[in-house]
């Protein structure tokens, strides 16, 4: 562990009470160490508005992570991916499906919702747990031009094949926007920052929770100028002409302070997401025997660590869960339940089988991932899972596998 990255968990914010491990930590800059930055901005009396700071912000994600291309920041990814389908889609769209994975937050069929889309979701590969290609494929031929986007899932940050989506859209005549909202610090297979040279819009996340923290905040990637530009106007109430409206629009800025920890966030982010990866890659080691996601990419951003629990211990997730909290080590479900089982989707969107998702859902458990954790805490966390999971299932879970 490098000097900086000892001075961060020096500073690290207490732990959660009851739990030595929680399963998140976040890390976003210190507000309190950034005195003199906060007071240009005072001094400035620019506090929004895509201030000189969010501009620096643009210039050095577009030059530092992706190489090329331009950025446009935004309050937070949900409003990206509402900015980024409707200008995909426009004010009348040509179909009224957004195709999606069942297996993601709900975060992406709202916003396709709010453009006045519907979900149409579809089933995930079962070792990638990433859309499923087969599946997407058949909802194409079957719905054809009733489908006026499809917006993938770059789930927990694992690398989607960009590449297949260019022959998709270009087959179908139906564009393309990327839910990359944990992905901001992965890197493909290719070595490059994960959607470098991609002409589809990309959204990240700069969540607190994220692997790239901040506090709230989001960011859209493409290597089309004149796409972010007009997302950036977009963003700004549809202004394209001086405060005259030209477009749909709604107010996506980010402040110049949110800019400001954006900023802080990426002169570590080659650091922290390495780290993460190292301990994602000791996770695999100890837990040799259980099932991970198989990712695709040279490097994830992980948020947290991902893994399905015995088959023999299915019904009994929430007493992991809870034998997990017992031993002091915390842990989530994502995405547990699923779009298609949440009650506003399961009425609103369409969808047949899932089967794939089905058995993930049954069985996923979220582990520890954070810039503090040490092999040590790994080791810790692992030998406690191994623990939760071979307990004896209790008579009310085995009745509930049945």
């Amino acid at each position: 562990m490098s000097r900086s990255m000892r001075e961060s968990v020096a500073q690290a914010p207490v732990r959660s009470p009851g739990l030595r491990i929680p399963l998140i930590r976040p890390n976003p800059p210190r507000l309190s160490a950034m005195g003199d930055d906060l007071s240009e901005i005072e001094r400035s009396g620019i506090y929004s508005n895509y201030g000189p700071v969010n501009a620096r912000l643009e210039e050095r994600l577009a030059a530092s992570i992706f190489g090329n291309g331009a950025c446009v920041t935004v309050a937070n990814a949900t409003l990206g991916l509402m900015l980024a389908i409707k200008q995909a889609v426009g004010w009348r769209p040509r179909g009224r499906y957004a195709l999606m994975p069942s297996f993601t937050f709900a975060a992406t069929a709202q916003a396709a919702m709010w453009c006045g889309l519907t979900p149409l979701l579809c089933d995930v590969d079962p070792q990638t747990w990433l859309p499923d290609a087969a599946e997407e494929a058949a909802l194409l031929a079957q719905w054809q031009d009733e489908i006026a986007v499809i917006v993938p899932n770059a789930t927990f940050g694992n690398c989607l094949d960009l590449e297949r989506y260019d022959r998709l859209s270009a087959q179908w005549g139906v564009p393309v926007v990327i839910d990359a909202a944990a992905s901001l610090g992965s890197i493909d297979a290719a070595g490059r920052a994960f959607g470098s040279r991609s002409r589809h819009p990309l959204v990240f996340s700069m969540h607190a929770t994220k692997a790239f923290a901040t506090a709230e905040a989001g960011l859209v990637y493409c290597t089309d100028q004149r796409l972010i530009a007009m997302l950036r106007a977009m963003g700004n109430f549809g202004f394209g002409q001086e405060r005259a409206a030209t477009m749909p629009g709604l107010n996506a800025k980010l402040s110049e302070v949110g800019a400001l920890l954006a900023l802080s966030k990426l002169r570590e982010i080659e650091e922290i997401a390495g780290h993460r990866n190292a301990l994602f890659d000791i996770y695999r080691a100890l837990l040799s025997g259980f099932t991970f996601q198989r990712m695709t990419g040279q490097r994830t951003a992980h948020q947290f660590v991902s893994v399905l629990i015995p088959e023999h211990a299915s019904g009994d997730v929430a007493g992991v869960v809870a034998r997990l909290a017992q031993s002091g080590i915390g842990s989530g479900r994502y995405f547990v339940p699923h779009l298609a089982e949440q009650p506003y989707f399961r009425e609103n969107a369409v969808f047949g089988a899932l089967p794939v998702t089905a058995a993930l859902s049954a069985r996923v458990v979220s582990l520890p991932m954070s810039d503090f954790m040490t092999r040590r805490d790994v080791e810790e966390v692992c030998d406690g899972f191994r623990l939760a999971c071979a307990a004896p299932v209790t008579r009310q879970a085995r009745r509930a596998t049945r």
